[in-house]
């Protein structure tokens, strides 16, 4: 029988195993390079925390790539999924329907913002956004204005990593190789409020930088399909936020100039933000709304899309027309992951997870206060249960430090040997936490983060 210790794990996931978003040579102890790390090899996990095989635990503080909602082996949906896989593991969609893809639907239905009456399975957030628009594109082109052919994205945007997803991101780090291979889009300036004055606030930023959306669109909707935006939190580029002003400008203007508003609330929904989806924090309504990541709680892929009856009318014809939305994968609306989101679902409803959060949140705000005067501390910033710390040369100038020092790696590594996971975005360390986390949790993970900071930026 072969050993279950990390060293054996490792050994023989490298033989096989490509990571993804890794340099693997990083994770080949046989390659000695000095900024190197290790794999974790993990063999459970129990609330927020993971256990590797020889029996390290580690603080799941990014909730597994932010899918994670409501800890490791929750027990609710570990009921669900047992009760579901003595019924119907799967079954085509096309053509066939089950009680769990239809309870779920009626569910999303209900949560979203008004008038998101039709909902369309795919299998993660990228194949959401590509089922979002093509399906924008496909309407306008259903209804005789073949014209609208492009897309509005904002700088520094993220949207997955699937060709269509990758061209209307614009983390330059994920899409500058892929670029011959990509539409092209229209991109705005983010309103980002990182960039803000001094002294200026996140709504009067917001607004002063709505006007070039405004001239986009202004200039350029007779061709533009959507505009496609992450409500309040650009996640993958750095964690950078912007007030919700912007949102409740960008619905006025997609309303005036004719083009759809697509959410992608992928990584912000379902409670991450403060409120349930982001977009209620505008109190509007996008035409189409993409949501993964913790509709499952972190258990199984899945993903939808919910859009208008407006939106569906324009496919609905006689098959002979050809105006049928003809875009599928094969684990669409797969039963288990259904049932896994509505017991995650179910958890909203009988707990009051929002009103928890906001006390979370706090805790969460109060753990890192000093953090705020650290001389290698641009800023802290946080919406909901979102927080991030931004690390720089110069706090005065902003002067952020050389990519290629990765000082964010040693405060993971760092964090790693205490027992917390961390995963920074190049000089971002931030904290995503499921939503399960207590304050002596939250406190560490501070701690952990403050500690591994003063070594990343040692000279």
């Amino acid at each position: 029988m072969q050993a279950m210790n990390n060293q054996a794990i490792v050994q023989r996931d490298l033989a096989v195993l490509w990571h993804p978003c890794s340099q693997m040579k990083d994770h080949d102890p046989r390659a000695s390079a000095p900024d190197g790390l290790p794999l974790i090899p993990i063999k459970s996990g129990q609330g927020v925390w993971l256990e590797d095989f020889d029996g390290n635990r580690y603080l799941d503080a990014i909730s597994s790539w932010w899918v994670n909602l409501f800890g490791h082996a929750n027990p609710i949906i570990n009921q669900a999924l047992r009760e579901q896989l003595e019924t119907l593991e799967h079954v085509i969609l096309g053509g066939f329907t089950h009680e769990a893809a239809l309870t779920l639907a009626e569910k999303l239905v209900e949560i979203t913002p008004p008038g998101l009456d039709k909902c369309f399975y795919a299998d993660n957030g990228s194949s959401a956004v590509e089922v979002a628009l093509k399906m924008s594109f496909h309407y306008w082109r259903n209804i005789g204005r073949t014209q609208k052919i492009k897309f509005i994205t904002l700088e520094n945007s993220y949207h997955g990593e699937t060709l269509g997803a990758l061209a209307v991101g614009n983390v330059a780090l994920y899409k500058e190789t892929y670029a011959p291979l990509l539409m092209d889009v229209i991109t705005v300036a983010s309103p980002d409020c990182y960039h803000r004055e001094d002294g200026e606030s996140w709504e009067a930023y917001s607004i002063r930088r709505f006007a070039d959306m405004e001239q986009a669109l202004a200039q350029n909707a007779d061709e533009v399909c959507a505009v496609i935006v992450e409500p309040l939190v650009q996640c993958a580029g750095s964690m950078r936020m912007y007030h919700p002003v912007y949102l409740k400008l960008l619905r006025e203007a997609c309303d005036k100039y004719q083009v759809h508003l697509i959410a992608d609330e992928i990584a912000v929904g379902f409670g991450r933000t403060g409120t349930l989806f982001a977009c209620e924090q505008a109190a509007i309504s996008p035409d189409f709304i993409c949501l993964s990541k913790g509709l499952t709680g972190g258990y199984l892929p899945l993903s939808a899309v919910l859009t208008s009856n407006k939106v569906y009318q324009a496919f609905y014809d006689n098959y002979q027309n050809l105006t049928a939305f003809l875009h599928s994968h094969s684990y669409t609306g797969n039963a288990l992951g259904c049932r896994a989101a509505l017991a995650t679902l179910g958890i909203f409803q009988q707990q009051n997870v929002i009103a928890n959060n906001l006390h979370l949140a706090a805790l969460m705000t109060k753990a890192v206060e000093r953090f705020k005067e650290h001389p290698n501390v641009a800023e802290v910033r946080q919406t909901g249960m979102i927080l991030a710390i931004e690390l720089v040369k110069n706090k005065q100038t902003r002067e952020a430090y050389p990519w290629q020092q990765r000082r964010g790696l040693t405060v993971y590594r760092y964090a790693l040997s205490r027992g917390v996971l961390l995963r920074p975005l190049g000089n971002v360390i931030y904290f995503m936490p499921p939503y399960i986390i207590n304050e002596q949790e939250i406190q560490l993970m501070a701690d952990v983060a403050w500690q591994g900071i003063q070594l990343a930026v040692q000279d």
